[in-house]
């Protein structure tokens, strides 16, 4: 396949630079088509490690990125995910390998074309157990909570109280929270119903939350 040798070229380089720290992330970057989740006249710098614009202003995340944060969340087979800022859906795909069949992968986009996108490459790359949703992902997905997991790709003022009231006892919630464009990486862990402990991350740059609880 045209794409092959570049997606493992990446994973390698994740791997070295110590991205990727585990073979289950590693074997997931590999499956995973980015190619196919970016616009066509970008599809040949898809195995760049850099984000790409993705239309509405918005980006894909470098795949580093998207290695970190997976691997921050400690995703296991048959957990319940919940993605905000789902873009052209390459990131709810990751998740979706990493939770198995058995799992289930919420993703919500703001914008309706990208999610429509989201919808069509998830499905034309074999990801039924995700579900795309169209809304305001400040808010969450109510209907789909609890989950284990909750992923926010886009930078927060704050961390959103719906986010941290539909997150299970015990589960991880990873958020950029700061400024406009650069925030550093939160992550949750919600230890009761009234108690969290946060752990910063380091620096990061991502596209505004918006919404409700966003900018």
């Amino acid at each position: 396949m045209k794409y092959d040798k570049e997606r493992e070229r990446l994973v390698e380089h994740l791997k070295s630079s110590g991205y990727i720290k585990s073979e289950s992330v590693a074997d997931a970057m590999r499956k995973v088509p980015r190619h196919l989740f970016l616009p066509e006249e970008h599809r040949d710098h898809a195995y760049v490690d850099r984000p790409q614009p993705i239309g509405g202003g918005q980006t894909i995340s470098a795949p580093h990125m998207v290695a970190m944060m997976v691997e921050a969340l400690e995703l296991d087979k048959g957990q319940k995910v919940l993605e905000v800022g789902g873009g052209r859906g390459y990131h709810a795909a990751i998740i979706a390998e990493l939770v198995g069949e058995k799992g289930e992968v919420y993703t919500v986009e703001l914008l309706d074309p990208l999610a429509k996108a989201a919808k069509n490459n998830l499905s034309k790359a074999g990801y039924p157990n995700v579900k795309v949703i169209v809304g305001d992902g400040s808010k969450g997905y109510p209907k789909g909570a609890p989950y284990d997991r909750i992923s926010v790709a886009c930078g927060a003022p704050d961390i959103p109280p719906p986010l941290v009231e539909q997150l299970k006892l015990e589960g991880k919630l990873l958020i950029p929270v700061g400024g406009n464009f650069y925030q550093e990486l939160i992550l949750v862990s919600k230890k009761s119903e009234t108690k969290i402990d946060k752990r910063g991350l380091g620096g990061v740059v991502f596209v505004p939350l918006r919404g409700e609880y966003g900018y």
